[in-house]
This record gives structure tokens, sequence and C-alpha cells, in this order.
């Protein structure tokens, strides 16, 4: 797929590290060691990820076409080859801009860290970012694009940059009946604003996962648990909107999987994994696909 010509582009070099980076730690669901490494890729790789704990060690590329699941996180694949919950890693990839990067694990399913993106930003800034040769597209969006389902919505107007703002509502808990936040989403802004906020669940929404053997590496070291009128976390609450924060954490990383750089501002209300990768293929449709 090509960039529609009607649409305005501007270009910039493409970027990957400059050297590997590794980081090893627990999955949130199976709770078993796993073991992650970001390596420099050359130009038009994308970004990728390679199952090396498996025979021939299969490489599924993170783009829309290969996303299998959307329950609770985005999980990527191919046939039986799976890896869940890659919104994080995405997410942080995506903030630096980095545009080719082999992402080797040795499980189903990234290392959780405290439940944010921040291990894999420090990754990045370890190592720090090479800039390449050749040139990418970015992609100036002509008119709006939207999706709404019941009380959820999406859309994404025409922006000079890339913004997201999100408004969290969840009427039953008094935390999260109402929260917003709105950022540019830079390298800077990511780091300090949207990095450290770790993911939540309610108290009950736990109970029925633990039914299911999942987030068995799950724990108040990678998580927020609200129960009843109670934050329980270690270290309290990072920011008063920490939820909405975190849901533009896996905003960023769920439309990385467009496969295109583009500049937007996504406004999103209630949105989940499953809305935000329904959205992301209308905005591949609209920058691949659109005339007028």
């Amino acid at each position: 797929m090509t960039v529609n010509p009607a649409l305005e582009t501007i270009v910039r070099k493409q970027r990957t590290l400059k050297d590997v980076a590794v980081f090893s730690g627990i999955g949130i669901h199976t709770g078993k060691e796993v073991g992650l490494r970001f390596c420099p890729a050359k130009e038009g790789t994308g970004i990728v990820f390679k199952r090396i704990d498996l025979v021939g060690q299969p490489i599924i590329p993170a783009t829309i076409e290969y996303v299998q699941d959307t329950a609770r996180s985005t999980t990527i694949g191919i046939n039986d080859v799976r890896i869940h919950t890659v919104e994080h890693v995405l997410s942080a990839v995506k903030a630096y801009q980095i545009d080719n990067l082999c992402i080797e694990i040795t499980s189903i399913e990234p290392p959780v860290g405290n439940g944010s993106s921040d291990v894999f930003v420090e990754m990045i800034e370890k190592v720090g970012i090479r800039t390449q040769e050749q040139a990418i597209p970015v992609v100036k969006l002509k008119h709006p694009v939207y999706l709404s389902e019941g009380d959820i919505h999406l859309v994404a107007l025409p922006f000079d940059g890339y913004r997201i703002s999100y408004t969290l509502s969840y009427p039953g808990s008094s935390f999260l009946r109402g929260q917003f936040h709105s950022v540019i989403v830079n390298e800077e802004n990511f780091k300090k604003e949207i990095a450290p906020c770790r993911t939540f669940s309610l108290y009950k929404e736990i109970s029925a996962l633990m039914d299911r053997g999942l987030i068995k590496g799950g724990s108040l070291d990678n998580a927020v648990v609200i129960k009843d009128e109670v934050i329980l976390s270690k270290g309290g609450l990072f920011f008063p909107d920490e939820m909405a924060r975190h849901k533009i954490l896996d905003l960023i990383g769920d439309l990385s999987l467009v496969g295109y750089d583009f500049h937007a501002h996504i406004i999103a209300i209630r949105s989940g994994h499953l809305t935000n990768f329904l959205f992301a293929k209308e905005l591949l449709k609209h920058i691949t696909m659109e005339s007028h």
C-alpha cells in the first residue's frame, strides 16, 4: 500500500537505535520470566517482533493486518504464533519516532515492568537513536476521520503535529467517573507525562481475569487496582488522572499499528483496544485509499 497522492505529506529521515538494548522481567498474564531485546534494523524494515524462543524464530510485523485479539490488550500473530500485550512497547517506540526495529522476545508477551512504558523508554534512551539515510513520509490528514460505537467515540482532525486528547468515564467509580488529559506526543512529553502511567483495573474485573487463569504476573508492583472508594497501588497514584493518561499510552501504541507516520489531533472518549483497532483501520483506509 502507498500513501494516497491526494493527501499532503512531509518527509523526515528514518530512525532506528544505535545499539542493542536488553531487558527482562515477568509477563503480566503468564507470570513467567521473559527476555526482550531491541535490535537496530535497516531502512524499510518497520517495527517487527521476533519470537526467538520458537523453531524458525517467526517474525510478526507490528501492523493492523496481524492483529488477532483486542480483549484486555492488543495481540498480534501469524496463525498460532502470537504475542500479547504489545501496546506498551509500541507506545514508547512510536513516541520516540523509531521506524525500524526488530523486537526479539522469548515468550508470548513482553515483560510488564511496572505496568507502564517506563522500562521501554529507558531501553531506548540507554542506547540512543540513529538517524538513517532514507526518508519516510509523514501524512497530514485532509479531512476528519471518525468512529462511534455506542458511547465510545474517536475522531482524528487535521492538525500540524500529533496530539491526543482523551476523556475517561466510568460512572460506577468515583475515581474513574471523569478524567481528561491532552498531550502533544513527542519524546519529552511522553517520558514525563505518559510513560510512567500504569495499567489499571477495577477489583471485580481482576477476579474474573484470575478465574480465567490470566494475570498470573499481576501485582501492585505493576498495576493500579480500584476497589470501591480505595486506590490500591505501590506508591499511590503518580498523577491524579493517571488512568486517563494510561489510556493515551495504550492509544499511541494501538494507533502505531496503522504503519504510517501521520499528523492529527486524536480526540477519544471512552475508547479501548477494540475501538482503537477499528479506528486504526479507518485511519489506514483514509491514508491509503481515500480520494476527494
